[in-house]
This record gives C-alpha cells, structure tokens and sequence, in this order.
C-alpha cells in the first residue's frame, strides 16, 4: 500500500512539473483597438474614402463576413482559432468584460510601461520620458537564479532602450535599427541586418519595420533559446495614425500569422513544446465614438483606454473568451505574468494584483 501512495505521489509530481510554464513570450501589437480584436474589420471605416487607401474592394473580399464570429476571425484566424480556444481573452466590452489602462494618459510610454511594471506611475506622461525609474518584471525575471541571463526583447520602436531601462536591467533590448545577433552575428542574423540597413524607412530612424523585429526575434528564439522573450510589434500603430485601415487591417492580420509561426516552432522544440506560455495584448486603445477618431488617442480621444489581453499555456485554463461582466486593468499585468511563471514579481514600486484565474 504504501509503494502504491509513494507511485502516485510520484507520477503526480511529475504531472505538476509537467505542467508548469518554464518559458514565456510575450507579444504586443501597438494600439490595435479591442473593436478589431473582437468584431473584426469596421464597416465605416473599410468604406470610407478618407481611410480605406481607395481600395475597398479588398479590404471586403480579405476579412469581411455577416458573421462576427467569422469576420473577427478572418482578420485574426490563430488568435480565434487556438489562443481562443486554449487560453483566455479578455475584453469584449459587448459583453460587459472589461479591461483599461489604469495610467491617466492612454498613449505608448505610460502604457508598455504600465504593462511591464505592473504600476500606472503618472510621472510618466510623455514618449520622451527617459530611462524607466520602476522595475519591469521583465528585469525581475532576470534576477532569478533559473532565469539570469535568459531573458530578452525585441522592439520595432527606439523608446524600447528607455521603457525597459535597457542600460540597468541586465538583459539585451533590441529596438528599432539596432543590429541583431550582437558582436557575433550568424549568416541569418547578418543578412537582417544588411536588409534592415537597406530598407525602405516610413517611420524614419525611431521605428523599423515589423518585419525586421519579428525576423530577428525569431531567430534569436530559434539560435540562443531564451526562457522569457518579450516581442513589440508596432505598424498598428502607425498606419492608424496614417489613417490607413487597410494598412492597419492587413499589419494586424500579419502580426497573427508571426503568432502562429512563433508558436508553431515553440510546439516543436523540446525545450519549449507544451512548457511554454504566450501572453498578447495592447499598449491602449483608439477612439471610436468619433469614428474619425480611429487615428487618434490620448485621454482627448473617447476609448483610447480600453484594451484586452490574451494567454494560453501551462497553469492556464481553458476558459476561451470571457463573457463574464468584469473590470480588468493593464497595472494587473506585470503580476499575471509572473505567476505563470512561479514568481511573485516584488519591486521597490506598487504592484497591482494579478488576474484572478488566469493561472490554476
């Protein structure tokens, strides 16, 4: 009998390490608004001549259904189809499940900050601001004996250095046109490189495009196998300010697909395949009451607070998309994030609770 209890222990043991998050990514995609994430393309927008680039015709043929289900679905297919169904997704304001910035401002710095100090520190009100005086929990992690030297981010905008506060948190943050692969870069790294420097630059010296950050977070993922990696995309963000939908449409669709690459490689590598957990979410929202408006946030812009946020992996439960009404907040976060992966993220800062029932 007791051979039987000490097996049991055992093999229940084992099923509990098995099922712990040792690695995480997480991914964000730059002031693309929860209407999108959760309604799919905007019928006003796709057929109005200020904002449609001209070419309506598109935009109706690539992501348009009666559905909503299938139109949401069309413009973010792996996001529906098994970040959705494996993990959670909060904020479908429809249904009275909520989540908002807590910082007063609802524009980039205050916001990333917001996510990765799980604290909405209102001295921090402009994209200028210099090096994050908070801790990330980014910077935690890599304090923990498991995790030093483990951790890193990859950002296509150059405020990145200053958010993460590059130069004190011991870990490498690529941002904008910075080189990747470091002093010693290997034949794939270099020729991201060499195109980086050559491409075309629409949002000149402070942004690349996504395509370089994601090229270069992922071979970084493929070659030096970090436990925590943090990815920022960052065209949604532009081409809503440009007043392309199209653009912004087809830069969000483009960030799934990335997604599911990253994630179709992370199913497939030992170290990472099933012990692995993928956060996704947003720096703030865009205005919509004003359907011109879209272009624009900032606490001038009605809706410019109001995010969402996505996990799936080990410790977390399948629940889909939550329809319950509730009140979440970005400072929560920082926390969640930590859980997943065992920690308790403590800073010399307020650090706000984390999701209740994100993590078993």
């Amino acid at each position: 009998m007791k051979k039987i209890v000490i097996i049991l222990f055992l093999f229940s043991a084992v099923i509990t390490q098995a099922q712990q998050a040792e690695n995480i990514i997480i991914i964000t995609t730059d002031g693309f608004r929860w209407q999108e994430a959760f309604k799919g393309m905007d019928e006003t927008l796709a057929r109005d001549k200020k904002f449609n680039q001209n070419d309506s015709s598109y935009i109706y043929k690539k992501y348009w259904a009666e559905n909503v289900n299938e139109r949401r679905e069309k413009l973010m297919p792996f996001m529906w189809s098994v970040l959705a169904k494996k993990g959670q997704i909060y904020g479908n304001r429809t249904l009275g499940n909520k989540v908002n910035n807590a910082n007063p401002y609802w524009f980039s710095y205050p916001g990333y900050s917001e996510i990765m100090t799980g604290y909405a520190d209102t001295l921090i009100n402009s994209n200028q601001y210099p090096e994050n005086p908070n801790t990330t929990v980014l910077e935690y992690l890599n304090q923990q004996t498991k995790l030093k030297g483990k951790v890193t981010a990859f950002g296509a905008w150059y405020v990145f250095d200053n958010i993460l506060n590059e130069k004190r948190a011991g870990f490498s943050v690529t941002s904008a046109f910075d080189k990747v692969g470091g002093t010693n870069p290997n034949e794939k790294q270099k020729l991201i490189n060499a195109m980086m420097a050559d491409s075309f630059k629409p949002f000149h010296e402070e942004e690349c495009l996504d395509v370089f950050t994601h090229y270069g977070a992922l071979e970084e993922l493929k070659t030096n196998k970090p436990r925590v990696l943090y990815i920022s995309y960052g065209e949604t963000d532009e081409w809503a300010h440009a007043g392309f939908y199209r653009s912004y449409l087809d830069a969000a669709h483009q960030v799934d697909a990335w997604i599911k690459e990253i994630w179709n490689f992370v199913q497939n590598d030992p170290q990472y395949k099933d012990k692995t957990a993928l956060v996704f979410t947003t720096d703030h929202g865009r205005g919509d009451k004003v359907k011109a408006e879209w272009t624009s946030h900032g606490n001038k812009f009605e809706g410019s607070s109001e995010i969402w946020f996505a996990a799936m992996g080990p410790q977390i439960e399948a629940k889909g998309e939550m329809k319950n009404e509730n009140q979440l907040y970005q400072n929560q976060f920082a926390q969640t994030m930590a859980k997943i992966m065992g920690y308790t993220f403590k800073a010399n800062h307020p650090v706000a609770q984390e999701i209740t029932g994100v993590v078993k």
